[in-house]
């Protein structure tokens, strides 16, 4: 294993600045209890937070995995928005158009970019407002267009929704578009897999579902949340790792992180999920992948 820290980061897609929904934890090899880290003189972390994070603090050859989408739906249309002539060819141009869009919206937020009059016909969005194009025609898939990977997660047992679904607690749109912002701003420093090659060394970021690594603890897709310390430890001693150790409640965000990162650390040196037989070159170029599925 050439990794020697694993860290796992349950996003936020939220307005406003700090989230309790961001929870980032960490371990290194071993089998140490998974830590939760926190920003620097704030109890909640904020999206600039975790960039400073990814660029700037991240500990000797750290595999990250992020619970977000990292890309749209492509293969199924050729196009993430198809009949739009100006709709980007790869990932990285994706979240450089987010970005840019989305200037002037604070705290990596991207309501400019979901109400843009011409791609905002590709969402679902709160009001019961569903784009005329967040279907293809002859769609049968009633939770919207779907990546090639999420097919995959969903053969696992687990229940993904598109990324250009916005509305619902299940959805994860909001949180994919605010991490293709940070996905631009890391500018190359930081290798995202699999729209960049695997490197021989140094950090790299992946997409992660955190229900996978509930699933591979031992848990059901529909239990995969865990809320109390005994059934975040039971999990963690499934992958190999001691126990945290605390008692009571903890919310779901920092659970999923903690189990998260043990699963990473278990499954890093696994090759075949490097090379899921279905991530072709296109793919890895368009619409990424998760590990792990």
């Amino acid at each position: 294993m050439r990794f020697r820290h694993f860290m796992a980061i349950d996003w936020s897609g939220a307005l406003g600045h700090r989230h309790k929904g961001i929870a980032v934890a960490l371990c290194a090899t071993g089998d140490a209890a998974p830590q939760l880290l926190h920003p620097p003189g704030h109890a909640r972390w904020s999206r600039e937070d975790v960039l400073d994070l990814l660029l700037e603090r991240l500990p000797p050859e750290t595999m990250v995995g992020m619970d977000l989408g990292i890309s749209l739906p492509f293969a199924d249309a050729g196009a993430f928005f198809p009949g739009w002539p100006q709709s980007p060819p790869d990932a990285r141009a994706l979240w450089a158009l987010v970005d840019r869009l989305c200037t002037a919206d604070p705290h990596l937020s991207v309501p400019s970019f979901v109400d843009d009059p011409a791609l905002s016909a590709y969402f679902r969005r709160h009001g019961a407002r569903e784009g005329a194009l967040f279907h293809l025609p002859g769609a049968a898939h009633r939770r919207g267009r779907m990546r090639v990977t999420e097919a995959a997660q969903a053969r696992a047992g687990c229940k993904p929704y598109s990324n250009f679904n916005l509305v619902g607690a299940a959805q994860v749109g909001k949180s994919s578009l605010t991490g293709m912002r940070l996905l631009h701003r890391l500018a190359g420093r930081l290798p995202v897999w699999p729209v960049d090659p695997l490197p021989e060394s140094g950090p790299v970021l992946v997409e992660i579902y955190t229900a996978l690594a509930a699933v591979a603890a031992g848990r059901s897709p529909g239990r995969a949340k865990m809320t109390d310390h005994a059934s975040l430890d039971a999990a963690l001693v499934a992958l190999g790792s001691r126990p945290l150790g605390g008692t009571g409640a903890i919310d779901d965000h920092s659970a999923d992180a903690l189990v998260t990162a043990a699963w990473l650390r278990r499954t890093a040196e696994r090759e075949n999920l490097w090379f899921p037989a279905e991530l072709t070159p296109e793919l890895a170029r368009t619409e990424g992948w998760t590990f792990g599925a």
